[in-house]
């Protein structure tokens, strides 16, 4: 769990989206509850009462950091991140 709460933390604050590994990214997504499909690089994360679906691609072993704001975007818009993060 301390490594999902550190990586929320980075992702929340918004200062290293080009470091943020993308195995880590995806990782975070399905502990908060999103489904994942994966059609070639492409992993698709949607959850129940979230409208925006997650295309995520990796680069190298990173996440692109446009994606990366993406997902910090639905995690504060839908408070996804537990009441100790908001």
């Amino acid at each position: 769990m301390v490594k999902r709460e550190k990586t929320l933390q980075r992702i929340l604050r918004g200062t290293s989206d080009a470091s943020i590994s993308f195995n880590e990214l995806c990782n975070l997504l399905i502990s908060i509850g999103f489904d994942q499909r994966i059609r070639g690089d492409h992993h698709i994360f949607t959850k129940e009462d979230v409208v925006e679906i997650l295309n995520l691609q990796p680069k190298g072993s990173q996440a692109k950091p446009y994606q990366v704001k993406q997902v910090r975007n639905v995690i504060l818009k839908y408070k996804l991140a537990g009441d100790d993060n908001d």
